[in-house]
């Protein structure tokens, strides 16, 4: 076969323009299939053609999780992660029409763990010197700019790390030296966007260990030995079931 001979998508079937073939292991996929893949999702390459099957099954599916998502709880700026607090589900939002965009819905017991990075990125400034040429200051200053980065460390079949930028355009914070106080911190001048975006971060990361905490510790109480105790309207020795009653006569355990 030709490099330039006409192929066809092995999901829908359709012609592949110029440009537009996504390959797979062992096949071709055109790029309306492919964007119908989670967003998460970077193995397309490493993927056999019944697997790339079985996860568009599978985002067919994640469509009417969505509509039955409620969002509780909103969190995050440029992407957001919404909480639906009574199901204990959430999902990551580009910001889009959710029936269009179709984030993956999660429950709370997937995620391992969640981590807030901060990127610094400095230039040097520099001034004239007596030659016309650029010096460095004494001591030498920069200018600093900084992205916040989300990563969401999860249990899923098809991605591990749901990865995310917080601000739309790095935070710039001004010229500083070099110099650093005794106490270790370099002062950030103008920073206000730089706390918002840390609170942002923080604020999400707490939100999600103490969900995925909460699924944990419920797991733990289940799994632990029940203690036997005196029924006190028939006065046999029980186990009370789920909900606190004697298993031999029904009445509650406590009144």
């Amino acid at each position: 076969m030709g490099l330039f001979d006409k192929k066809y998508c092995d999901v829908c079937g359709e012609k592949i323009g110029l440009l537009g073939n996504r390959k797979l292991e062992n096949g071709n996929l055109c790029k309306n299939c492919a964007a119908k893949l989670s967003p998460w999702f970077n193995e397309r390459r490493h993927s056999s053609l019944d697997e790339i099957k079985a996860q568009l099954a599978y985002r067919e599916e994640n469509k009417r999780a969505v509509q039955a998502f409620h969002t509780t709880r909103s969190l995050g700026g440029n992407y957001k992660v919404l909480l639906d607090e009574d199901a204990r589900k959430f999902m990551v939002s580009r910001g889009g029409r959710l029936g269009e965009e179709n984030p993956d819905v999660l429950d709370y017991a997937q995620v391992t763990g969640c981590d807030l990075d901060i990127e610094e990125d400095r230039d040097e400034l520099k001034k004239e010197g007596p030659d016309g040429k650029e010096v460095s200051y004494n001591p030498p200053r920069y200018e600093y700019s900084y992205d916040f980065y989300i990563t969401i460390r999860v249990n899923h079949p098809y991605f591990d790390e749901m990865r995310f930028k917080l601000n739309s355009s790095s935070v710039n914070t001004g010229s500083h030296s070099m110099s650093v106080p005794a106490g270790g911190m370099r002062a950030i001048p103008g920073a206000n966007d730089y706390q918002e975006y840390v609170q942002m971060g923080s604020d999400i990361k707490e939100a999600l260990t103490k969900a995925r905490q909460g699924v944990r510790d419920e797991v733990a109480a289940a799994a632990a030995p029940k203690a036997a105790v005196k029924c006190p309207l028939c006065g046999a020795t029980t186990f009370p079931d789920a909900n606190g009653r004697c298993e031999y006569c029904g009445g509650a355990i406590n009144g």
